[in-house]
């Protein structure tokens, strides 16, 4: 048996037709004639045009607004604006000094699911005190509320609100209904369309990439290959024309350049073969335990961290998962923990955590940072930290400067984001995103 509908809230007839007013707007958002903004504006206004409703308030999350002059900011994907009518008590941010806009545990957990029209806040259960105490300080007595969702994904919220307690009339909850239901779906679009546009620039920017990896890539192949063959063309013509203890002495110093360059261009080698091997092999995502696989990685760095005088902590807590190749994952992982190792100062730490998150599609994902204890980058390093072959460690440091652009390349196949955060002095914070398995 179905629990019994709250008595402050009124339930919505399913034999009232909306008004042609909001039929009118309903076809014009669903055919995307307005932005955004505009589709906002035009349904406030219906609302308050009809003089039942003294305040709309809308909050929008994964499609914010082009101009966001009017809006404010909440969080870090939260606009909200308010549209209310002259004269009117109400308004959406409390004015006692307390931070933030309404929170309404009470029906925003039911809003999620269903519309939402609440007649008094007097007649609220005494588990929605706080609902009470949020709509008494902002001068609202009544309010008909939902989730903008479409396909599990919630792109904002919509609400309509009036000072004075009482019944809402079926016209507006029939319109409310329509133009919620057909706000949502422009909503949807409009993220759609942006998705695809940051999709077609990704792609763009990743030719360029790749263009410009190849480029850099021949010219970082070209610098050791030409010290061997003229080290090389060099001995030979000192073999010739020097006595045999002469020629001796200068194989002796000139082969420890030869070396050098060899064992550089050999480890350009074998970073690209390994990457090669990895982004080609055609084994599918799985599920990954993320504390396994940093285990793992920790595991194998135990003997450079001694040697470094670096601790290595795993934070990492059981449960998590993400959808990836394995092999990929660890290797992505082992760039981080040991960049995060030979780049820290001696008797530095190196803490590896991870966390759910929720991407911008509204899907879940996991983030794993690794944080050290070293010198930092400046914000201009960090631009660059990603490019290839650049380094900012000293000579007795060893690589080649392809390790977090391949990494990032390896994150990428699997649908992750690699990224970092770095203060000078203090540290830096490198992460991986990746989708939840």
């Amino acid at each position: 048996m179905a629990p019994a509908t709250p008595v402050a809230l009124q339930e919505l007839a399913v034999d009232v037709a909306p008004s042609a007013g909001a039929a009118l707007l309903s076809g014009r958002l669903l055919t995307g004639e307005l932005s955004v903004e505009g589709a906002c504006e035009q349904v406030s206004a219906h609302f308050l045009a009809g003089g039942e409703a003294e305040i709309v308030v809308l909050a929008l999350t994964l499609t914010p607004p082009e101009d966001r002059g009017p809006w404010l900011h909440l969080g870090d994907r939260v606009w909200l604006r308010e549209w209310v009518a002259p004269g009117s008590p109400c308004h959406s941010v409390p004015r006692d000094g307390s931070e933030g806009a309404l929170t309404m545990p009470y029906l925003s957990q039911r809003a999620r699911d269903e519309i939402v029209a609440l007649t008094d806040r007097d007649l609220l259960p005494p588990e929605a005190a706080t609902d009470r105490d949020e709509l008494q300080q902002c001068g609202t007595a009544a309010i008909v509320s939902c989730a903008l969702q479409r396909d599990a994904a919630m792109y904002g919220s919509i609400s309509v609100g009036r000072s004075a307690p009482g019944p809402w009339s079926q016209q507006l909850l029939a319109d409310y209904r329509l133009l919620s239901a057909a706000l949502a779906a422009g909503l949807a679009a409009q993220h759609s369309r942006s998705l695809l546009t940051d999709a077609l620039a990704v792609g763009d920017q990743a030719r360029h990439v790749q263009q410009q990896f190849f480029a850099t890539v021949g010219h970082e192949l070209r610098t050791p290959l030409s010290t061997i063959i003229g080290y090389a063309e060099l001995l030979a013509d000192q073999a010739e024309r020097q006595p045999p203890g002469e020629f001796a002495a200068e194989v002796g110093r000139d082969a420890g350049h030869v070396l050098t360059a060899s064992e550089h261009l050999l480890d350009v080698v074998e970073d690209l073969l390994g990457t090669g091997r990895l982004l080609g092999a055609e084994d599918s995502r799985l599920s990954v335990d993320v504390a396994g696989a940093v285990a793992d990685v920790v595991h194998w760095h135990r003997v450079p961290a001694e040697k470094h005088g670096v601790t290595v902590v795993n934070g990492v807590p059981a449960g998590l998962s993400v959808l990836a190749r394995p092999a990929g994952l660890r290797q992505v992982l082992t760039n981080l923990v040991g960049n995060a190792i030979v780049h820290n100062r001696h008797g530095g730490r190196v803490e590896v955590g991870a966390q759910p998150l929720v991407g911008e599609g509204g899907q879940p994902r996991v983030r794993v940072t690794v944080r050290d204890t070293g010198r930092g980058l400046s914000a201009v390093q960090l631009r660059s930290a990603f490019e290839p072959f650049v380094r900012f460690a000293g000579p007795s440091v060893k690589g080649t400067g392809l390790g977090l652009p391949l990494a990032r390349t390896v994150a990428e196949r699997d649908g992750g984001e690699l990224g970092a955060d770095s203060t000078p002095g203090e540290g830096s914070v490198f992460w991986v995103d990746l989708p939840a398995g």
